[in-house]
């Protein structure tokens, strides 16, 4: 799929049932393989995701394709908190369009960089991040999942308003 037909926008609260879709199918795809049993019983029980969703939905951008919402990233400051794209959209240029737009936003913000994160059990992310210009800053272990995980950081120089 060009990345043409990628549209890119500010959340909306219609948006909110298909977003909270959208992190559940990555969480199911992404994460529950690789996190403890108790580690998962809490994230569903707590229901985590929808509650991240209820309350920072506002402060998404989502991807669209043929009317469909396909991914999402938030970032505050020069921090991307989450890039999540659907399964059957991976692959297509959704990660890449919505770290561009949030890149673009942070360095019109005045930041220097963008700044991210994930685990290293995640080396489809990773692939992407060092794709893109991102380079690896440090690890440090992953106290969220309780799960014994790493965590990358990684971290892009930007070229300022116009990067």
């Amino acid at each position: 799929m060009a990345e043409g037909q990628i549209s890119v926008r500010a959340a909306q609260a219609s948006d909110i049932p298909a977003v909270k879709r959208v992190l559940r199918e990555t969480f199911e795809g992404t994460w529950l393989p690789h996190i403890t049993k108790a580690s998962a019983q809490r994230y569903v029980e707590a229901d985590l995701g929808g509650r991240y969703v209820d309350e920072s939905w506002p402060e998404f951008t989502v991807a669209e394709i043929d009317g469909d919402i396909a991914g999402l990233i938030h970032w505050r400051g020069d921090f991307i908190e989450a890039v999540h794209v659907r399964a059957n959209r991976q692959g297509q240029g959704v990660g890449r369009k919505l770290l561009s737009h949030a890149e673009q936003a942070i360095g019109a913000a005045g930041f220097p960089q963008a700044r991210l994160e994930t685990d290293t059990f995640n080396e489809r992310a990773q692939g992407l991040y060092k794709a893109v210009g991102y380079v690896e800053k440090g690890r440090y272990p992953d106290d969220e999942w309780d799960s014994g995980f790493t965590t990358v950081l990684f971290e892009k120089r930007l070229g300022g308003p116009t990067s």
